[in-house]
């Protein structure tokens, strides 16, 4: 094509932990974390490992375990923000530092964050009806979520220990935790493992390594094996292992604890499963976006296809509509579940999700060609689009093709405030689009794919 940008290609055979770690971001904003705590978990993890003298031939499960805990988190965020009326990145910070096993913490946590907006009558009576009619949703929102973690695992090739670990990590060592209510040593030992370092992360990153092990002296014998407790007390002192893990770089002390038998190269058809993976992740945020990346996936391919993309970028235009909406992670199910007009201020966090797709898909060498289109779909010709307001110059072929799928795609689907539109009707709109904010030639590429019916 003439008049259009074209990325450079990078090489493939990546590190497999290298690019999780630096997708494991979009997971720590989707549960309201600051960005690297699953890796700061996987090192805190790690520590307790080498000091317990846990099996050398597991290692490699329980790193990816740690790094990949919270695969499953982006399933419950709909359903937790619907029964409390409130931001489920906050409920779930607020969850993580909450003893919600015991009765009274647990009804404290529910009289903060249920409909924190509405009077204190509303909020009573929200409260209330948690605690009749949705007696229950919690352990069923846990077994979704680790279900559905252990789910994304196996499609990334884990194997067995990897995914129970993920499935464990929320349950407690004295029959108390969830969802199976598993006790003692019947709790797989990397999910303990698992369980223990992400509460010490959280604690440590948020009041200092003195409180976090307070609190897991505290939690001794009800939430942790208290084994991994005295483990942890054994190096609460070692300052500069505190130091790197809570540092602002632990992604560069990641390597030296992958077990070397473990390190993993991806291959172009590794690099495609991730992406498929995290398509998942990314879809489960809303059940309004169910499929919506692989949708846009596939007309982008068609378009592109259409226009002439040469293989390889077709390859690349694929995982870019896979991923574009990773940055939606970190917006509340509030805002991406409203059934009215947005407000101007919420209007401007949705405006913020390229902005973050840029940033966690910018930490992935391996993804670096796609950029550029995944973080410039809401882009215009006329340069009135967000998060850069780039101009359709600087639009890559790749980026102008996405940008025409995620319209149709958005369209045609079912919306909180409206019912899918039929394909003709979407197709005038977006023919009305052609030229400003719609690039013309991947437009009428779309007409004709859509005529025909001709997507794989």
């Amino acid at each position: 094509m003439t008049g259009t940008l074209r990325p450079a290609r990078v090489e493939s055979a990546f590190r497999l932990s290298e690019i999780l770690s630096a997708l494991s971001y979009a997971l720590d904003i989707t549960e309201g974390q600051p960005q690297g705590h699953a890796v700061r978990t996987c090192l805190i993890g790690m520590r307790l490992a080498q000091t317990v003298g846990f099996p050398a031939a597991e290692r490699g499960a329980l790193f990816y375990a740690l790094l990949l805990k919270d695969l499953g988190c982006s399933s419950n965020a709909a359903r937790l923000c619907s029964l409390f009326g409130a931001d489920d990145r906050r409920l779930k910070r607020e969850h993580t530092l909450t003893d919600w096993s015991a009765t009274l913490p647990s009804l404290a946590y529910a009289l903060r964050h249920a409909a924190p907006a509405a009077p204190v009558w509303v909020r009573a009576a929200r409260v209330a009806a948690l605690a009749t009619s949705e007696r229950g949703s919690g352990r069923q929102m846990v077994q979704t979520r680790c279900d559905r973690g252990a789910d994304i695992a196996a499609m990334l090739g884990f194997t067995g220990p990897t995914r129970d670990a993920i499935r464990s990590l929320d349950e407690h060592w004295d029959g108390r935790g969830l969802p199976a209510g598993l006790t003692g040593e019947a709790i797989p030992l990397a999910g303990r493992i698992v369980g223990l370092a992400q509460s010490v992360e959280v604690f440590a990153s948020g009041y200092g390594v003195e409180a976090a092990v307070g609190v897991a002296q505290e939690r001794r014998g009800s939430w942790f094996d208290p084994v991994l407790v005295d483990a942890l007390r054994s190096f609460r002192a070692d300052g500069d292992f505190w130091s790197a893990a809570l540092g602002p770089s632990p992604r560069t002390h990641l390597a030296a604890l992958e077990p070397p038998e473990e390190v993993r190269l991806v291959d172009d058809a590794g690099l495609d499963r991730i992406a498929q993976a995290f398509a998942r992740v990314i879809d489960a945020k809303s059940p309004y976006t169910f499929r919506h990346s692989e949708e846009v996936a596939e007309l982008a391919v068609a378009i592109g296809r259409a226009i002439d993309l040469e293989p390889a970028e077709l390859r690349d235009l694929r995982r870019a509509g896979l991923l574009h909406d990773i940055g939606k992670l970190g917006v509340s199910n509030l805002i991406l579940d409203k059934p009215e007009r947005l407000t101007e201020p919420e209007m401007a966090q949705v405006r913020l999700h390229p902005a973050f797709t840029q940033q966690i898909l910018g930490k992935v060498a391996a993804f670096a060609a796609i950029v550029e289109p995944a973080s410039s779909h809401h882009e215009r010709l006329d340069g009135r689009g967000y998060h850069l307001g780039l101009p359709g110059e600087r639009l890559t072929a790749m980026a102008r093709a996405l940008a025409v799928a995620d319209v149709y795609e958005a369209l045609t689907a079912d919306r909180p405030y409206r019912a899918g539109l039929p394909a003709d009707e979407a197709l005038g709109i977006i023919r009305g689009q052609s030229g400003s904010a719609l690039c013309p030639e991947s437009v009428e590429a779309l007409v004709f794919e859509e005529s025909r019916g001709s997507r794989v």
